[in-house]
Order: C-alpha cells, then structure tokens, then sequence
C-alpha cells in the first residue's frame, strides 16, 4: 500500500486518540468502547486499501477483539467496588454468549452494506434513547425472570455483537427500566461486554476464515495490527472512566455521546447511498 509515512502517522494518531476515548467510554458506559472503534476503524482501513467487502466486518470484529481486555479490566474494577449484579451477570452466561454465536453467523453471510445498515439502524435507536430517554422511566420494580430474561441476553449479545460494541448501553436500559441504579446497570454491563466480547472474537474469526481481501495481520475478520495498537490505551485508561463513573452525573454526557452516535448512523447510511 503505497501511503505516505505522514498519512500513516496521522491514522495512528487518530486511532490512538479514539483509544483514549473508547477506554474512558469503556469505564464510564459499560460500553466497551466499540461504538467509537467501529466507526472510526471503517474509513481508516477504507483509506488504507482494505477491500469494501470485508471493511465493515473487520472494523466490527477488531473491535470486539479490543473490548475482551477493556471489559476485564473494566469490570474487575467494578467489582472491586461492589457495585455488579453477580446474580443477574451469572443469568446471563448462556443466553448473551448464544446471541453472540447468532450473530456471527449472520456476519458470516451478510454484505458490508447489509452489516453498516444494521450498525445505522441499532446505532439509531440507541442515540434517541439516550437523548430522549428519562431515568424515572420504568416497565417495573423487579427484573422478570426466565423466559423474558434469557430472551433479553440473547437480544443484547446478538445486536451488539453484530455492531462490535459491549452491549453497555442496551444492558444499562434493561435494567434501569426495572427500578436498578444506574451505577449498577454500569458495573454490571461491564460484565455483559466480557460475555459477548470473548465469543465475538471467537465467532468473528471463525466467520471471516478465509475470505478474500482481507488486510495483513488479519485473522479472519478480526486485525491484530489494529487490536495491538489500540487494547494498550485501552486499558490505561478504562479506571478513569469507572471513577468518574461512580463521582458523576452523567445526563448530560449520554446526550451528548446519544448524538455522537446519530452522528455515526447517519455517516453509515450516507455511505450505503
């Protein structure tokens, strides 16, 4: 790939300064960080010659493969403190990993206009319900049990696992919706993004296996190049996310990264035009 050194540069930097957010992100959201890594991956590896096919499943999975030690170290220091739902966390061992497993079959037959449609669209949601969503909000006291609650788990492994994101967000609105402290759904969502991580990462190498076009350093859909250069920020910084997590007030941060995320959707679907 013939690029000059400072554009190079400039990618680095760029990815390095997403790697500091993604990992406060990590620490504050429970999100692991993946809303930020995928959108910003795509256009880099697009402007590094990465063939369009393959572009949007190796920014998914990359970005998967960087929230394994994100959502670790995240969630160790949650419960360090205390603040995670174990009992729920262990609820949901089969059911988010079996929606996870879904999803990487999806991928391994979607188009990546088909996977960047899927992206705009859960991203889409998310934004309004960020923005728009209230905290006195609630559908009741008490998270339901079985089969409602493994068919939430599922739900949130296989949208964000097709999305490449920790299922913070997604996780945090079940479980404010049913009465829990919003510090609570953020520790335990934490939890949620190891459960859906470590079997993306598996499922997204599994489902790029082979195929053609892929970028060096690629195994399947995940690149080690870019899970190298990123999961070292990452995990610097992810323990300040969770301390400012737990000392601040973060309406006014979810709307703003709610219309971050708008943002995004909005510059995938321009891309499938």
């Amino acid at each position: 790939m013939d690029i000059p050194m400072g554009e190079i540069a400039a990618f680095a930097v760029g990815l390095a300064a997403s790697g500091v957010v993604a990992g406060l992100l990590a620490g504050l959201f429970g999100i692991g960080g993946g809303a930020i890594f995928v959108p910003v991956f795509y256009p880099v590896l697009g402007l590094l010659g990465v063939d369009e096919a393959v572009r949007m499943h190796v920014a998914v999975g990359s970005s998967l493969a960087i929230i394994v030690p994100t959502s670790l170290r995240s969630f160790r220091a949650h419960y360090e403190r205390g603040a995670v739902d174990i009992a729920l966390l262990r609820s949901f061992v089969v059911a988010v990993p079996a929606g996870v497993v879904l999803a990487s079959l999806v991928a391994a037959h979607v188009s990546s206009g088909g996977l960047r449609a899927i992206f705009a669209g859960i991203a889409t949601l998310v934004a309004l319900r960020l923005v728009f969503g209230r905290e006195h909000w609630r559908l009741g006291d008490t998270i339901p049990g079985n089969p409602v609650r493994s068919l939430v788990g599922a739900a949130i492994g296989f949208l964000s696992a097709l999305m490449g994101v920790g299922g913070g967000v997604m996780n945090n609105t079940f479980m404010t919706l049913f009465g829990r402290p919003i510090h609570q759904a953020v520790a335990t969502s934490s939890g949620v993004g190891v459960l859906i991580s470590i079997p993306g990462l598996i499922g997204y190498v599994w489902a790029g296996w082979g195929a053609p076009g892929l970028p060096v350093a690629s195994t399947g859909y995940v690149n080690w190049i870019a899970v190298i250069l990123m999961i070292p920020i990452t995990l610097l910084v992810a323990p300040f996310g969770v301390r400012i997590a737990h000392a601040l007030d973060k309406r006014t941060l979810e709307k703003a990264f709610g219309v971050f995320m708008l943002m995004v959707a909005a510059r995938f679907v321009w891309t499938l035009l």
